[in-house]
C-alpha cells in the first residue's frame, strides 16, 4: 500500500468531514503513513485483527477521531494502546495536547516508537509498562481507553494514575448497562454520548466518568 493511495485518501478526507474535523493534507499524510505502517507490521506481529486498510480507516482512524471533540485537557494517558488507538490518531489532529501511549506488550511498543518517528509525532511519549505499576511525573487530565477493561476495573486502575483529580474516558460498543451496574457506589457516569462514525454500523458510546486520584 502506498501512502499516495488515491482510494484511501479520498475514504479519510470524507469521513473526517463527516466527522466535523480539518482533513488537511498534512493530516491526510499522516494517517496514511500510519495505516502503512500499521499494515507492513500486521503480517509479522498480528497488531491488528482488522486486515483490510479500508476496513481500518472506518473502524480504527475514524473511530478513534470521534472522540476527538471530547479532549478537554492537555496531558491524556492512552492506556493499553496496542496498535496506537485511538492515541495516534488523536495526536495527529491534536498536536496541542500531549498523549501518552502506555502498554504493556513490547512488540506493540515497538511499533509505536516506529510510529513516533516517521510521522514526527513530538506530542507523544511511548511508555511499556502495566498501568498498575505506571508513574506519570505530572498529571494526568484524561485517561482514554478502547476495548481495555471493564468499567469497574478501568476505575480502580485509572484513580490510581490521576494524583489530584482527573476524567475516563471509555469508548464502547453498544451501551454497557451491565458493566455500569457493576459500578462502586461512588462513581456515576457524568455524561454518555451515542457517537456516529461514518462507515460503521454498529452501536459506539462514549463514557465519561469523573475521578477523584489516590495519590
Amino acid at each position: 500500500m502506498a501512502v499516495t493511495n488515491p482510494e484511501l485518501r479520498q475514504l479519510l478526507k470524507e469521513g473526517i468531514g463527516q466527522l466535523g474535523l480539518e482533513p488537511t493534507a498534512d493530516r491526510l499524510d499522516s494517517l496514511l503513513l500510519y495505516l502503512e505502517l500499521l499494515e507492513k507490521w500486521n503480517r509479522s506481529f498480528n497488531l491488528s485483527g482488522v486486515k483490510d486498510p479500508q476496513q481500518m480507516v472506518s473502524l480504527h482512524i475514524l473511530d478513534s477521531l470521534a472522540i476527538s471533540p471530547h479532549l478537554d485537557g492537555h496531558t491524556i494517558l492512552d492506556v493499553g494502546s496496542g496498535a496506537g488507538l485511538p492515541g495516534i490518531p488523536l495526536a495527529i489532529f491534536n498536536p496541542d495536547k500531549v498523549f501518552i501511549l502506555l502498554d504493556s506488550n513490547g512488540k506493540k511498543t515497538r511499533f509505536l516508537f516506529q510510529v513516533k518517528l516517521a510521522l514526527k509525532l513530538d506530542n507523544l511519549t511511548i511508555e511499556n509498562n502495566r498501568i498498575e505499576h505506571y508513574d506519570c511525573p505530572g498529571q494526568i487530565d484524561i485517561v482514554i481507553s478502547r476495548a481495555f477493561a471493564t468499567l469497574r476495573r478501568l476505575v480502580e486502575l485509572c484513580r490510581a494514575v490521576t494524583r489530584e483529580s482527573g476524567v475516563l474516558l471509555a469508548m464502547k460498543g453498544v451501551y454497557p448497562q451491565d458493566e455500569i451496574d457493576e459500578l462502586p457506589e461512588d462513581v456515576k457516569i457524568a455524561e454518555s454520548v451515542q457517537l456516529r462514525v461514518p462507515g460503521v454500523e454498529g452501536s459506539r458510546h462514549l463514557l465519561k466518568v469523573t475521578l477523584q486520584g489516590t495519590k
